[in-house]
């Protein structure tokens, strides 16, 4: 579902096209979850989600973090933010704001009702002393001006088992493979996700109850699917990795033709995910596999016979949005000694605007005001495309997004601020 220290009842004035009846922007109370919630799905179509899906939500909800707008008694717009941890490139976990559930009211459009609720939001998480808010956008044209940008991408595919092979790493035979309930083995493959966390850039630390994402059952998701099913991977007596995925029988005049739907997928190393990834591409009549929002750079791209029939395509996934430059910057570390001055565009949040001195390496990183001559000048959405690692600066400036002051900075600033992982959003929220 996509999509401070401030006092519950404050107010919030809508800038924008004037209307006769001003919407209140206020902290989300208990007591109006139900009717917050239904306004929602209403701004997203419509469909109900099952009972299970709903009260998880519920459950996961923070009221205190998360504000509506209200037209006397009825909710025209919604919007929260989850209190994550995000790993960053060197490894720190980071807090962060999770921007989600944001809609407003088809009768309530074009009245600046999301520009309120977005400044009202920034705010808080500013308050609130998180220097990160991350979402991932239903429509990520929106939400440019409010200073995110693309940060992770994930990788879809459609591979053809039926004819690509896959050569895997030596000790694979090790490694043992068995069925399990995905409810039972739940805290298992929880212990190994997290695991994996500090590894990749882009992951988040998952709280208790966001478990229970990874395993809820929607009937109307399935078209014609199986249940989820759960494959463990186990060495020396240890849960090392999981599968979790779906079969989609198919039958033609020729034969089976069934397809394989890829879920969820972690190992704690390359021989462990390669046991896996080899079981998914041998299932019993199946011919093709299903994956997505995979990581950019994983291992199975590099080990399949013929990559062209894997049919492989590029979304964007988490958006980033420095809310506290400096405190950003110094959160992570950097692959190449950097030394830049960088004069920062920040409109929507004035307290970042201006020049800041970023020093840092491998070993950690020290950001803050400056009065020197500016090095790189960028906005703070191009800082955000840039925080993980994914998006190189060079290619921005390419684009006409970065402009380089001072000759030779840009290309030194791009390989710091580089990544040896691709970062990674292993599920939306």
């Amino acid at each position: 579902m996509t999509t401070g220290a401030t006092t519950a009842g404050t107010t919030t004035r809508p800038a924008g096209r004037a209307t006769s009846s001003a919407a209140e922007v206020r902290t989300l109370r208990q007591d109006d979850w139900d009717s917050w919630y239904d306004t929602l799905l209403r701004a997203f179509g419509g469909v109900s989600e099952s009972a299970e899906e709903r009260e998880l939500w519920r459950a996961l909800t923070v009221c205190e973090r998360y504000v509506g707008a209200w037209d006397g008694e009825r909710v025209v717009g919604t919007a929260g933010a989850f209190g994550f941890r995000l790993t960053v490139p060197g490894g720190a976990s980071v807090p962060a704001a999770g921007v989600t559930m944001v809609g407003v009211s088809a009768t309530h459009r074009r009245r600046g009702l999301l520009t309120a609720m977005m400044r009202r939001q920034l705010d808080d998480v500013r308050a609130w002393g998180e220097p990160l808010a991350v979402l991932t956008a239903s429509e990520p044209m929106i939400y440019g001006r409010f200073g995110y940008d693309a940060a992770t991408f994930g990788l879809h595919a459609e591979i053809d088992t039926s004819r690509v092979r896959l050569s895997v790493p030596a000790g694979v035979d090790d490694v043992r493979l068995r069925y399990a309930d995905p409810v039972a083995e739940l805290d298992a493959c929880e212990a190994v996700y997290a695991r994996t966390v500090a590894g990749r850039p882009g992951m988040l630390a998952r709280l208790p109850g966001w478990e229970r994402l990874g395993v809820l059952e929607a009937e109307t998701e399935r078209d014609g699917a199986s249940a989820l099913q759960c494959v463990v991977a186990e060495r020396d007596g240890e849960v090392t990795g999981y599968a979790r995925f779906r079969v989609r029988p198919e039958w033609t005049d020729t034969g089976h033709n069934g397809q394989v739907l890829l879920q969820d997928l972690a190992g704690v190393d390359p021989v462990t995910d390669a046991a896996l990834w080899r079981f998914l591409f041998g299932i019993d009549l199946t011919t093709s596999l299903k994956v997505r929002g995979r990581p950019l750079d994983e291992a199975w791209r590099y080990q399949v016979s013929d990559i062209r029939r894997c049919r492989l395509r590029v979304r964007d996934s988490l958006h980033v949005r420095l809310v506290d430059v400096g405190a950003a910057l110094e959160a992570r570390t950097y692959q190449a000694p950097v030394d830049v001055v960088l004069e920062v565009e920040d409109a929507f949040c004035p307290w970042n605007e201006g020049r800041w001195r970023l020093t840092g390496d491998a070993g950690g990183a020290v950001c803050g005001r400056t009065a020197d001559a500016a090095d790189l000048a960028l906005s703070v959405r191009e800082l955000g495309a840039a925080y993980l690692g994914g998006v190189s600066l060079a290619a921005l400036a390419a684009a006409g997004r970065v402009r380089e002051l001072r000759p030779g900075a840009l290309a030194a600033a791009a390989v710091g601020f580089g990544a040896p992982t691709a970062p990674w959003l292993p599920h939306g929220f």
